[in-house]
C-alpha cells in the first residue's frame, strides 16, 4: 500500500480525494499498488466530509512521516505551496502539483530539487485541467521538433468571448453571466487579463523548447479592451476572436512568447472551441500540426490529471520520469514585437488616410456607424505602434492568427 498526503481540500483537492475513493480499484491494478490518502493538510476542519477524520493543520506531520511516499498539493499560489514543494522533496517526497503559477515561476529550481533527490516532480494538471498535453510532449511528440504551440487555456475568456460572439453581449455583461454561473473568480483578474494563459505558455514553451520562461518575460494581453464593434468586425471577416497564448521557435533558436487575443478564422480548429473549453495546437516537423481538446478545468477534469501523476509517481518509484529543462534568462526569448504578423485596426479615420499611413491593406465590409477596420499586410506590432505614435487614431489592434 502507498501513502500520500493531499494539500488543500478546495475544489481540486476534494476533487482528488474523490476520483481516489471512487475508483479504488481500477486505480490500483493501474499503479500496481493500492494508494490511500492518509493525511489531509487544510487551514479548516470538514465534520460533514466522508474524508474528515484525515485532516490535519501541521504540514510538519507530512513531511517527518516516512510512510508519506507522495504529497499532492492543491493549494495554489506560490507561498505555502512553494515551502510545502521544497520541503516535500528535500524530504524524500515525490511531489504532484496543479499549480500553473508554481510550475511557471520556479518549475526549473523544483525539477533540480527533484532530480538531485532522484523524485518525480509532475504537473499534468497545471496546463489543460484533464487535457491530457504534457505527457504527450514528453513522451508521445518526443521525436519532434516542435516550432510552435499555441492555445486557448484559459476557459473563462472563452466562456465570455463565446457570449460576445454568439449573443452580442458586452463584456461586462458576459463577465457577470460567467460570475454568476461559477466560471468566473469574483476577482477575475488572472484570468480576463491573461496572467493565468501566460502561466501555462511558460510551461508549455519550457516542455517544447527544453528552457524555462519566466511569466515575466511575456507581453500579456488580456480581454477586456476586446468590445462588441471588435466582434462584428471579426464576424463580417469570417473570423472569431480568442485569446491565445503563443510560443514560437525562431531561426535564432530564441522563443517569441507573447499573450493576447487573435482573430481566428472560422475555418480555423480553434475557432470551434468554444465556452469553457480549451484548445491546444502543437507543431512538429514530422507530426505536423495535433490538436488536444477538452475541458480545462473543473473539479474531476482537474483531479483526473492529478490522479493519473500520482499513478505515474507509484509506478516509477524505481526510475525517474523524464520531465526536464534548462534554466531561462534573458538569451531565451525575442521580442514579439519584432514579429512580422497581419493586424486587424479598427478606427474612425478616412480611407485616405487608411492608404496613407498602411499602404495596401484588406478593407473589412462591417455595419458599424462611424467606424472602419481593416487587415493589415505583415508588418511588426513596433511598425505599427509607431503609425499610432504619428497621430493615426486606432481604437483595436489585434493580431490575425496565420
Amino acid at each position: 500500500m502507498v501513502s500520500i498526503a493531499v494539500l488543500g481540500f478546495g475544489t481540486v483537492g476534494s476533487g482528488v480525494a474523490e476520483v481516489l475513493e471512487k475508483n479504488a480499484v481500477s486505480i490500483a491494478k493501474k499503479a500496481g499498488d493500492e494508494i490511500r490518502i492518509k493525511y489531509i493538510l487544510t487551514t479548516h476542519d470538514h465534520p460533514e466530509s466522508p474524508f474528515g477524520q484525515l485532516i490535519i493543520h501541521d504540514f510538519s506531520a507530512i513531511e517527518d512521516d516516512p510512510e508519506i511516499q507522495v504529497v499532492v498539493e492543491c493549494i495554489g499560489g506560490v507561498g505555502d505551496a512553494l515551502d510545502y514543494a521544497r520541503r516535500s522533496l528535500n524530504a524524500g517526497k515525490h511531489f504532484v502539483t496543479s499549480n500553473k503559477e508554481l510550475v511557471a515561476e520556479y518549475g526549473y529550481e523544483l525539477l533540480q530539487i527533484a532530480r538531485k533527490n532522484d523524485l518525480n516532480f509532475l504537473f499534468e494538471a497545471s496546463v489543460g485541467g484533464g487535457i491530457p498535453i504534457i505527457r504527450p510532449l514528453t513522451s508521445c511528440l518526443a521525436a519532434n521538433e516542435i516550432t510552435e504551440i499555441a492555445g486557448i487555456l484559459n476557459g473563462t475568456t472563452n466562456y465570455i468571448l463565446t457570449k460576445m460572439i454568439r449573443e452580442g453581449l458586452s463584456f461586462d455583461t458576459a463577465l457577470r453571466q460567467a460570475q454568476e454561473k461559477g466560471y468566473a473568480e469574483a476577482d477575475p483578474t488572472a484570468d480576463v487579463d491573461g496572467h493565468d494563459t501566460c502561466r501555462k505558455i511558460c510551461i508549455l514553451a519550457a516542455l517544447s523548447f527544453g528552457r524555462h520562461v519566466y511569466p515575466r518575460q511575456v507581453p500579456t494581453e488580456g480581454i477586456r479592451g476586446v468590445t462588441s464593434e471588435d466582434v462584428a468586425f471579426a464576424s463580417a471577416s469570417s473570423r472569431r476572436i480568442k485569446l491565445l497564448g503563443r510560443a514560437q521557435r525562431q531561426e535564432d533558436g530564441r522563443i517569441a512568447v507573447y499573450v493576447a487575443p487573435h482573430f481566428v478564422a472560422d475555418d480555423d480548429q480553434l475557432a470551434n472551441v468554444e465556452d469553457v473549453f480549451n484548445g491546444i495546437v502543437v507543431k512538429g516537423d514530422a507530426i505536423g500540426d495535433v490538436m488536444f481538446y477538452g475541458r480545462g478545468a473543473g473539479k474531476l477534469p482537474t483531479a483526473s490529471a492529478v490522479v493519473a501523476d500520482v499513478i505515474d509517481a507509484v509506478k516509477h518509484f524505481g526510475a525517474k520520469k523524464f520531465v526536464d529543462w534548462s534554466d531561462g534568462g534573458d538569451d531565451v526569448v525575442c521580442d514579439p514585437a519584432e514579429l512580422p504578423l497581419r493586424f486587424f485596426v479598427r478606427t474612425d479615420e478616412s480611407e485616405m488616410r487608411i492608404g496613407a499611413a498602411f499602404g495596401q491593406v484588406e478593407m473589412i465590409p462591417a455595419d458599424v456607424p462611424g467606424q472602419r477596420g481593416f487587415i493589415t499586410e505583415p508588418m511588426t506590432r513596433r511598425a505599427l505602434d509607431a503609425i499610432a505614435q504619428g497621430g493615426f487614431a486606432m481604437l483595436s489592434c489585434i493580431p490575425i492568427l496565420d
